[in-house]
């Protein structure tokens, strides 16, 4: 009986490794067949529950570009602030659209709207209401709050990697611009996909949390209809997130899309860095990555 007993457990977890095996060589397969629409995207795909890297392109890149993450810190920033009880996600602000701090252009392109509450400021990426939430902060907080989810530091996940880099924030604007990811940090792709991961924990661990309701909520409504639409288009449920911003010493822009699926119930992390485009470009080549991965294949 023991004997039995033992081999079925052995059937089951030779059974276990040939699937995750599949499941890997499938999600390697549709990270690189993204090659031929954006050979210049760094994109990694990480398991939540293991941590692991399931398929990367460029990754060795991927672990040492350093750039500003634009908006791609909002959801991660959001979360600790309602959590802490430090922001009340049901005040609302009304947006004219029209936002410059310290002498950048801050924009918002999302269309005309009534005043906005947490969840559908982020589910529009609108800038002026979370320029009003890092108004409320003070000079070192940013960092406290972006910290426990490793977005600031080494993650394990390949050799050599750069770390973020964060100045010190002096002023309101200072603070308005680091968190809106414009100037004062820059981080790497692999960083922000492991911040992201650790946030799809949190949402798993809290699932009734207002923190939970409101910016996973946020994220769903922002890859469905919202700023990051173009990721739905992959045909999976994805919660996720777009960016746009450019160096310091630079006017091209590059694009963020990060986010995880699928959104009810996440079962990878997904980061796309595109070096030259916009938020919209990156969250495209993330629907194709999805459109062909094990969560796309009926």
């Amino acid at each position: 009986m023991r004997k039995n007993f033992l081999q079925l457990i052995a059937i089951i977890l030779c059974v276990c490794a040939m699937s995750c095996a599949g499941q890997e060589t499938s999600w390697r397969n549709s990270v690189a067949n993204t090659a031929s629409i954006a050979p210049d995207a760094e994109i990694v795909v990480v398991d939540i529950a293991s941590g692991r890297v399931l398929a990367a392109r460029k990754l060795e890149e991927a672990a040492r570009t350093l750039v500003t993450p634009g908006s791609t810190l909002k959801p991660v920033a959001l979360y600790q602030l309602i959590t802490q009880r430090r922001w009340n996600p049901q005040v609302r602000i009304t947006c004219s659209r029209s936002l410059h701090v310290a002498g950048h252009a801050l924009n918002c392109p999302h269309p005309p709207m009534p005043a906005m509450d947490a969840e559908t400021a982020l589910t529009w990426s609108c800038n002026t209401y979370f320029a009003a939430v890092a108004g409320s902060m003070a000079p070192e907080e940013l960092r406290g709050l972006l910290a426990p989810s490793g977005l600031l530091g080494a993650t394990g996940l390949a050799k050599n990697e750069a770390v973020a880099r964060m100045q010190q924030a002096r002023t309101p604007a200072d603070i308005q611009l680091e968190f809106l990811g414009v100037d004062g940090i820059a981080i790497t792709p692999l960083e922000l996909v492991h911040a992201y991961r650790w946030l799809a924990m949190e949402f798993m661990a809290h699932p009734e949390s207002s923190a939970t309701q409101v910016v996973l909520g946020g994220l769903k409504d922002s890859a469905s209809f919202g700023m990051a639409g173009a990721a739905a288009l992959g045909g999976v449920a994805v919660a996720g997130k777009t960016g746009t911003a450019s160096a310091t010493d630079s006017v091209r822009t590059h694009g963020w899309f990060v986010g995880v699926a699928p959104a009810d119930a996440p079962r990878v992390a997904l980061v796309v860095y595109q070096p030259v485009g916009r938020g919209a470009d990156a969250a495209h080549i993330a629907a194709g990555v999805l459109a062909r991965s094990p969560l796309g294949k009926r």
